[in-house]
This record gives structure tokens, sequence and C-alpha cells, in this order.
């Protein structure tokens, strides 16, 4: 399906972006309709189908049916994980990584809706915490370039997101001369006021010296964090950026494995009292995997608070719901029907509630509903 859209960041425009739309189509019968799990796999890496097709859907339906359910007779995402990975060779996991997750993101979606409870509830009582209160934290991730863009039209958008309900925005970096992106972010926080409500993303852009002069020039803000400042699997670099700045740097969103984020936390001088990670659930085999990556990273030293899941779309809302995260990303505005929540959901002060829609909850959201129902029927 097309996402296609005239903005971009410090790297690419999204003028050719696709993504796939998987609908896994059960024969377990809730209130008279079969249940149908649903998912996407997210914005910024493009539509993998033939992968699917090839090889892992087959996988699945040609497993006895009985080796995928668990205990209770439900069909298991944990379970079908490790088929859909069977003949795979180690390494390289970009190559299926997000054609992996999203079939298996769309099953957590049929397994919570089978038994008629959100997501984020199952995840909950599976893996737990959940998030105090039934709301979680969501933040705006905004600022993109547009074409003949100025710093006021940039801060009116900015005023539209705060006048929205949100306090924690997020604005690009990278693209611009330097000095330029500085009026920019003086521009947004003469908005949101303390560097502590905007983060800034330069999408992986710079080599050593750039990223060491934006270091230096972002320091004195106080920023939320600088997401990725150089190339995702530069971990020297990571390490170095690491070490010259002081305030918190993201980083994640480009990394697809266990192994990725596990070589990030121990060579990529990330620091476990500060530093945020940014995985993509169904862009990283899934939730599943997603979960031992939060395992992982407290082992390290990480809270969960530090773990904000990216990706602003329903899917990222039910991993932070479930696994009491830091918070989750939304883009107003943008991807069209395949970023944000439900046609109901409401931002206060910088929260937003968790839904109680069973499964992930996309039938509350209509214009992405209308889509996937097309695909599933």
């Amino acid at each position: 399906m097309p996402v296609r859209s005239s903005m971009r960041n410090a790297v690419f425009d999204f003028g050719e972006m696709t993504t796939s739309v998987v609908a896994v189509v059960t024969d377990r019968v809730v209130e008279g309709r079969p249940v149908v799990g649903y998912a996407f796999n997210g914005t910024g890496r493009y539509a993998c189908g033939a992968t699917m097709r090839d090889r892992f859907i087959p996988r699945l339906l040609a497993e006895a049916p009985e080796a995928l359910l668990d205990a209770e007779g439900f069909i298991d995402p944990e379970r079908c994980l490790p088929v859909m990975n069977r003949r795979e060779k180690p390494g390289g996991d970009a190559e299926r990584a997000w054609a992996i997750g999203t079939i298996e993101t769309a099953l957590w979606d049929a397994c919570a809706k089978a038994r008629g409870e959100p997501l984020w509830s199952l995840l909950a009582r599976r893996y737990g915490p959940g998030s105090p209160g039934g709301r979680v934290s969501c933040y705006v991730g905004g600022g993109w370039y547009r074409p003949g863009q100025t710093v006021a039209d940039l801060q009116d958008e900015m005023r539209r997101h705060r006048d929205a309900g949100y306090v924690q925005l997020k604005t690009k970096v990278g693209g611009l001369a330097i000095d330029e992106d500085r009026r920019r972010i003086e521009g947004v926080l003469a908005i949101v006021g303390e560097g502590a409500n905007l983060a800034v993303d330069a999408n992986g852009a710079f080599d050593r010296e750039r990223a060491l002069a934006y270091a230096e020039m972002l320091a004195p803000y106080g920023l939320r964090w600088f997401e990725e400042p150089v190339h995702p699997l530069d971990l020297a670099l990571y390490a170095e950026v690491c070490g010259a700045y002081a305030p918190p740097v993201g980083t994640g969103e480009n990394l697809y494995s266990l192994q990725d984020l596990t070589n990030m936390v121990r060579f990529g001088g990330l620091r476990p009292d500060r530093d945020i990670l940014q995985v993509d659930p169904p862009q990283a085999f899934g939730i599943g995997t997603f979960v031992r990556i939060v395992a992982m990273a407290q082992a390290a030293g990480f809270s969960r608070a530090q773990i904000f899941p990216h990706g602003g779309n329903q899917m990222s809302l039910a991993v932070v719901g479930g696994l009491g995260l830091g918070g989750c990303e939304s883009y107003p505005g943008v991807f069209g029907a395949f970023a944000g929540y439900a046609d109901d959901a409401r931002v206060e002060d910088g929260w937003l509630r968790l839904p109680d829609r069973p499964g992930i909850g996309f039938e509350g959201q209509s214009e992405l509903y209308a889509v996937m129902r097309g695909i599933g029927a």
C-alpha cells in the first residue's frame, strides 16, 4: 500500500514509500464472525510482501495446526515465530525482520481478539507490568522538512500540537546547515519552553565531524534526547558521540533483532542512566522478540521508562501499555491512514488513555480499518 508524502528528513523523502498490510484469518469464531488479526509493517521501511508470500506465510500454513496453539487452544505467536524462522541463516536480519514481525504482530492481534481483550491487557498479564492508571505518555514526532517551510511555519505546527494536548515534541535536524537548524530549534523552544520538552532527530545522517558539531551546538539546550546522530551500525562512532554529549541520546528504530540491540548496548557507548531505546516492534521480528529486547536492556541497567518504541501507531501503543514503557510516539497529519490512533483517542496533558477494544484496536481507526477489512475479507 502507498504511504506517500512530500515531507523529508535529513536523509530521504517519502515520495515512494509503501507498507505491507497483513490479515491473519482464523477459524475461531467470536460473536458469529471469524477472528481476524491485522498489522502493517510500519512507516519508514518499504513493503515486504514478496518474502512473506514466498517463505513465511507458506511455512505457517504448512504447519500442523495443533503445533501453533497454546495450552488453552488459542493461536500462540510465540510458537509461530520459530516456524517462520525455520531454514533461515543467522545474520542479515533486516532482510526478514519486518516481514516476520508484521505477521507476528497480526497474530498477536488475533490472539487477543480471540480472548476478547485488548492486546495491551494480554501483554500486561503475560509479561507485565502494564501501565498505571490505564494511560501512557505520548509525544509528537514532527518538525519534518517541507518545501518552502519557514521557522514561523514550523512554530505554527508546534502550536497546533500543543493545542491538541501534547507536551513533549520532536523535530528534525540535519536537513539544513547547522545555523539554520539552530534557528529552527530555538523557534520550537519558544513554543515548548524548557529543553526537556523537545527532542531532535537526525535520522542517522551525520558523519563524525558533523555529529560532533551538532552535539556541541545542542548540548546547552538540555534536550530530551538527540536521536540517531549517526549510522545505526557505527557503534564506535556512537560511543564517541555519547562520550562528547552529556544529555540523552536515542537510537534503535533501525536495529532489527535482539543481537543488533545487544551489540548497541555493549559497544555503542550508551549510558543506562539516561539514554533512550526506540525499537519498532513489527520491524524487529515482532512483539515476542521485543519483549526479549526489553529484558536484555533491563539486565544492562536500562529502566523500562527509557524505552520508547518507534512508530506512531496503535501497535506501539499496545506494546507500551502492556509492558509499562516510557511512552509512545504520534505522527499527526503524516503517513495518511497508517499513523495515529483510534478516531476517538484524545491526548490530554501529554497522556493518552489505553483503548478498551479487543486486540490492537484497528477497528476504531475507520480509514485504516477500511483498508484492512478489504485485505482480510
